[in-house]
């Protein structure tokens, strides 16, 4: 930071030295990037001419370029969008040229005038024109890859803390998961269906051009400018073995030329629970267990514990639900500062989000720092930086809401001196009191440290050659510690303590060749670069403390010893990479692209080199001839492509056999030696992902309706996975490459705009995606692998289970086919015919995986008034719902209300008695298919009269709306929800980080305000 602020002040002296100076300036450097504040040409003049540019709506623009048509002369407009231009007498009769990006460029005859004002009309065109592609930017015309940009208004006005969470259902064929609604957690992205079966499915990462080790809870999505996402090969196969599973690209805001502006962006409100699943009350609860004393033909007392018999006799209820949550709160807030000159611009912010869970104890806290530079330090050589910090938490011990669920509403939460009893429901020891987890001392902090610098050379011998130099690194320490003593049902107590860190390194050294010669375009880009990253990791566990006094802070104090243990990796990467973009006249448009992988992880049995092709080819059928003037055909382009990704899909050193200490005895003397423990394989290679592409993009009337149609076909070989072996060679299975997965699909993006009357507009935005998902081959033998439900020709994620055609009801005789069964159990379908009911009539149900996604989006749009109702569904997905899988603790515990129960008064052909034992371990699969009002934003954009008076910038307010409600036959939490009973560890600490936490719904206010 430190560099950049010396390098930024000498840049500023060097220009407040400089009197008078005289730049050339290019017709077609257009850019408000370089032309606000360009001094007047020193030529002779005899004439001053004034004046001011102003945009659609008469406001002014600063860094409006204003250039005496056929020479050098410029000038550029200051914040309010004046111009002061010193025109030699020669040209007093000549024309101005006003130029301003995203604007038509306008030319204006002096005609011996010496004021002059111009208003600018928008180029909705050049505002799409340039869209951000893997080592560089594109004419979107121009484009054969599928690369779909992020619409703006998902990454504004959006109450998220994770840019992952404004995607969902927002982008064709981009597929996330909120499996968790705890402050923190990561959603899952997934594009265009799962590739791997064992290896890592999230797409790569860029940020602001290199590759970025951390995670999107990182980055504040205010600090984001734009967000573009690589899909077929073409767009991916540039970053080689990282590109299989797509490609993420996220530019961060930069400074420009103009005076300095000052922004905060802010927003704030409450959070909620989307829906409850209220256990039952007291009366049902009691009831509940009387039925079941009648089903087991037991007697005894009202209730199963008697430490609930107080509170019953007195009528006395827990509200359990109510006694772990709180009001939850969602803030976040940006401060930033950029602006420049010609050759200097800067942007720096700070930000600061914090997320109070609904459930006690949970929260999430983010602050970051963020500095980017850019320097044209000489007409030929541009520097910059770019640094940012990260620092979060999500400390705190936390209640568990599975436990919750399952209390007796006649629990009792409290010991007489107000502490939390351990056993609520005494003498009930598996299903402890939720609350258990607040007594526990729990630290869990990441911190971010990324820094990047480059250096672009542009020579003047040689046109349209550009050198880049990237170095980037990355440092990412993470600290956990928790220790859980006897107040959490820990009697011995027990501390842990982790400590890990990375280090990431990239260098890239990029060339560019970008040239035009007639209707010839061509760009070529070649690439050599190196990564290497670093993990090391050390944990200390130890128990049996004298007291809980010390927590972890003495770990070495418990009286069974601590247990030590640490990891080291090192993995790197060497690439080389070469692409050619063709074009001629915007018409016919070829890509080829290979970059050729070394990775360490592989053995040396194998090459460690891979090379990944592709070739994309592009026809603007609008450009033609027989359509360029047709005024109904904006734009008509057919686009195929071909080719190769990868993944390593393994970590380092799986090559290699492990070894293991063993303690023997030898001679009546103890010894420690080693013994193997996993068996190496070192002719691993990678996954390997050949995808097609064929798509047509349209734009009709007046571009009032767009969008895209897809279609897509990939298929991965050499998956790496556990091949069986006889175990006669000490090893039951090995890795190896074996096994093909298929993802194909169809996406649609379609925007209209269907009315625009006056200062009225409705626009539409909708997006369908559905992708089959495949199993090809497995083992190599063409047999199914029952154990971990994958099966030859159908998907991953399978539902494999009992077809459940109902309950056994009184009357029904069961004993032929199911000779166990009684009224009120299970009924399940004979499938073999074999006259009964075994783990031979399990069949592939269905999947996981959605059939469908779509995204449906609505804006109104009155004058400064906007109103954006955002719509998102997933269908055809199935999911065992462990909500209904009681097993035999129905009796023990409470359950749902929205459950229920078999009764013989009830005969109910849907849920077992209470007195079912899930022997078989049927797991419940029901349709988790839903769709969601996602949110609704409400916008107001100040007018610019009152703007002025209170001298301020560009401002705005909103109010936003999220996860508002949901339309779905699921019975739980959520229907994207990975819920889990309540453990068994007696502990009631949760398993990881967002463990059975409802999705939440959040109303928030916020504020966007610009500071001239």
């Amino acid at each position: 930071m430190k560099r950049e602020w010396l390098l930024f002040c000498g840049a500023l002296a060097l220009l407040k030295s400089t009197s008078a100076f005289s730049i050339p300036i290019a017709a077609d450097r257009t850019s408000p990037d370089w032309a606000t504040a360009l001094p007047a040409a020193t030529a002779a003049a005899d004439i001053t001419v004034t004046g001011t540019i102003t945009d659609e709506r008469n406001q002014g623009l600063p860094g409006a370029t204003v250039v005496v048509k056929g020479t050098t002369i410029g000038t550029g407009t200051d914040d309010k969008g004046n111009f002061t231009l010193r025109v030699p007498e020669a040209n007093a009769n000549g024309t101005l040229v006003v130029t301003f990006v995203g604007y038509l460029a306008q030319e204006v005859a002096l005609n011996g005038r010496t004021s002059v004002n111009v208003q600018l009309r928008p180029d909705a065109q050049a505002l799409k024109e340039v869209v951000v592609v893997g080592y560089g930017t594109q004419k979107r015309s121009d484009v054969t890859g599928s690369v779909v940009s992020v619409p703006t208004d998902r990454l504004e006005k959006l109450p998220v803390g994770n840019v992952a969470q404004a995607l969902e259902g927002a982008v064709a064929g981009v597929t996330v998961a909120t499996t968790s609604g705890a402050p923190g957690a990561q959603p899952r992205i997934q594009v265009r269906g799962v590739r791997s079966i064992t290896a890592n499915t999230d797409p790569y990462i860029i940020l602001d051009g290199v590759p970025f080790p951390g995670n999107l809870n990182d980055i504040s999505p205010t600090d984001i400018a734009s967000m573009e996402i690589l899909k077929d090969a073409s767009a991916t196969a540039i970053y080689g073995t990282r590109g299989s599973n797509g490609v993420i690209l996220i530019t961060t805001k930069h400074g420009k030329t103009g005076k300095p502006q000052i922004r905060y962006t802010g927003y704030a409100g409450p959070e909620y629970m989307t829906n409850t699943l209220k256990p039952m009350d007291g009366p049902a609860y009691a009831a509940k267990y009387q039925a079941y004393k009648e089903q087991a033909k037991i007697t005894g007392d009202p209730l199963p514990n008697f430490g609930e018999l107080e509170n019953y006799k007195a009528g006395k209820t827990t509200d359990w639900l109510k006694l772990i949550g709180q009001q939850g709160f969602v803030q976040d807030h940006n401060l930033s500062f950029s602006g420049g000159t010609p050759d200097v611009k800067y942007y720096l912010s700070g930000d600061y989000f914090k997320q109070k869970g609904i459930l006690r104890g949970y929260q999430f806290q983010r602050v970051s720092i963020r500095s980017n530079l850019d320097a044209n330090l000489t007409n030929w050589l541009r520097v910059g930086t770019s640094a940012f910090y990260a620092s979060s938490n999500d400390d705190g011990g936390q209640v568990n809401l599975a436990l919750a669920q399952a209390m007796s509403p006649y629990g009792v939460p409290y010991n007489p001196d107000g502490t939390y009893k351990i056993q609520a429901m005494q003498p009930e020891a598996l299903f402890v009191n939720p609350l258990l987890g607040l007594t526990t001392t729990r630290v869990s902090k990441v911190n971010q440290l990324t820094g990047t610098l480059y250096a672009e050379v542009q020579p003047t011998f040689v046109k349209g050659l550009t050198y880049r130099l990237n170095g980037s690194y990355s440092y990412r320490p993470y600290h956990y510690a928790n220790y859980t003593g006897r107040l959490a049902n820990d009697l011995r107590g027990t501390g842990v303590i982790t400590n890990d860190e990375r280090h990431n390194y990239t260098i890239e050294n990029i060339v560019v060749y970008n040239r035009d010669f007639g209707k010839h375009h061509f760009d070529l880009t070649g690439l050599y670069s190196a990564q290497q990253n670093t993990y090391f990791t050390t944990t200390e566990t130890a128990s049996g403390f004298i007291s809980d006094q010390t927590g972890y802070n003495n770990i070495g104090s418990g009286s069974i010893p601590p247990t030590l243990s640490s990891y080291d990796e090192r993995r790197s990467l060497l690439s080389q990479m070469g692409r050619l973009n063709y074009s001629y006249d915007s018409r016919y448009l070829f890509t080829v692209t290979a970059r050729r992988d070394g990775s360490s992880v592989f053995g040396d049995q194998a090459s460690k080199y891979a090379t990944f092709p592709s070739v994309a080819l592009g026809w603007n059928v609008a450009n033609e001839q027989f359509l360029k003037d047709n005024g109904k055909v904006n734009l008509l382009k057919l686009r195929y492509s071909y080719g190769i990704t990868g993944n390593e899909g393994i970590n380092p050193y799986q090559t290699i056999t492990g070894q293991t200490q063993l303690q023997y005895t030898y001679g009546g003397v103890t010894f420690t030696g080693l013994r193997a423990n996993t068996l190496g394989n070192s002719k691993l290679k990678w996954e390997s992902t050949t995808s097609s592409n064929v798509a047509l993009d349209f734009g009709l009337f007046d571009n009032r309706v767009s969008g895209s149609f897809e279609y897509y076909d990939a298929r991965t070989k050499n998956l790496l996975l556990a091949r069986l072996i006889p175990i006669i060679n000490g090893y039951s299975s090995v890795l190896d490459n074996i096994g093909r997965v298929q993802n194909r699909g169809i996406e649609v993006a379609l925007n209209t705009v269907n009315v625009q009357h006056g200062d009225f507009t409705w626009s539409t935005s909708f997006n369908f995606t559905r992708n089959r998902n495949k199993i090809l081959e497995l083992y190599g033998n063409g047999t199914d692998d029952i154990a971990n439900r994958r099966f030859i020709g159908k998907p991953l994620n399978a539902v494999y289970d009992y077809k459940m055609i109902g309950v056994w009801q009184q009357g029904e005789d069961p004993s032929g086919l199911d000779p166990g069964a009684k009224p009120g159990d299970l009924k399940f379908a004979d499938l073999n015919g074999d006259g009964k009911i075994d783990s031979n009539d399990r069949m592939y149900l269905g999947t996981s995986l959605p059939k469908y996604t779509a995204g449906l989006t609505n804006t109104f749009a009155y004058k400064g008034l906007s109103l954006r109702i955002f719509l998102q569904t997933a269908q055809g997905i199935l999911r065992s719902n462990d909500i209904l899988n009681r097993a035999d603790f129905s009796y023990r515990i409470n359950q749902p209300a929205a459950v229920g129960y078999w009764t013989p008064e009830n005969k109910s052909n849907d849920r077992p008695a209470l007195s079912y034992f899930n022997t078989r371990g049927y797991s419940y699969p029901k349709d988790a298919s839903y769709t969601r009002l996602k949110d609704v934003t409400l916008s107001y954009a100040l007018p610019q009269t009152l703007l002025d008076k209170l001298k301020l910038g560009s401002t705005s307010v909103y109010v936003s709306g999220r996860n508002l409600y949901t339309w779905t036959d699921w019975i739980g939490w959520d229907p994207e929800q990975n819920y889990t009973q309540g453990n068994g560890s007696g502990n009631g600490i949760p398993s990881g980080i967002g463990a059975n936490f409802p999705l939440v719904a959040s109303y928030v206010f916020g504020l966007n305000l610009g500071l001239r």
